[in-house]
């Protein structure tokens, strides 16, 4: 079992030289600039303000590498699809995203949607990419405390069909505010430490 409570922050990658490479596996996390990526880690990890909150979407610019237990990593990709970042920049981010894909590093994808709100194009090539790496994969849909009962299948629904998801990838309804669904996440990332 993962000590959640032993997590620190190691590096921040700007360039493949710096993705730590001592065989821990890596768990991915990936999102919009605003869809709540570092409240999912933060409730995830059972803490406040350990993965930065930002007011300003589209803050973390570099890959971010927690280690947790001295087991794994939690790497905390840059937002996605937020428009006030120059294209030279954006270019930049998308190689270093390229490159740590082609890593080899990545032992589960963890892509977080909008629960409320079908996905982006931008949602979808990231999707994309994790098939791509062929790593296990699986999509949090966030915000579910912001969602009615009645609509909660549908929408979960729509973003399997826009995602292009097989079957085995899962869709989990989560709530950073509240918690839903993080028994189900810490699960499969336990499943993904110890494979």
């Amino acid at each position: 079992m993962l000590n959640l409570h032993q997590a620190e922050f190691i590096r921040s990658a700007v360039k493949p030289a710096d993705f730590p490479q001592d065989g821990l596996p890596q768990i991915v996390f990936a999102g919009k600039s605003n869809v709540g990526k570092s409240s999912t880690i933060n409730k995830l990890l059972g803490r406040k303000n350990f993965a930065r909150v930002g007011n300003q979407p589209g803050k973390t610019v570099h890959i971010n590498f927690f280690q947790i237990d001295k087991k794994a990593y939690f790497t905390d990709l840059p937002g996605y699809g937020y428009a006030k970042v120059s294209k030279a920049e954006r270019d930049r981010w998308g190689r270093l995203i390229d490159d740590y894909f082609a890593s080899g590093l990545i032992s589960l994808g963890i892509q977080i949607v909008d629960m409320r709100h079908k996905p982006t194009a931008d949602d979808v090539t990231m999707a994309g990419w994790f098939l791509a790496a062929d790593v296990p994969f699986v999509v949090i849909a966030n915000k579910l405390d912001k969602v009615k009962k009645r609509e909660q299948q549908d929408n979960l629904q729509l973003i399997q069909q826009t995602l292009l998801l097989p079957e085995d990838v899962p869709v989990i309804p989560f709530s950073a505010e509240k918690g839903d669904g993080k028994e189900d996440v810490l699960a499969l990332i336990e499943n993904a430490v110890e494979d």
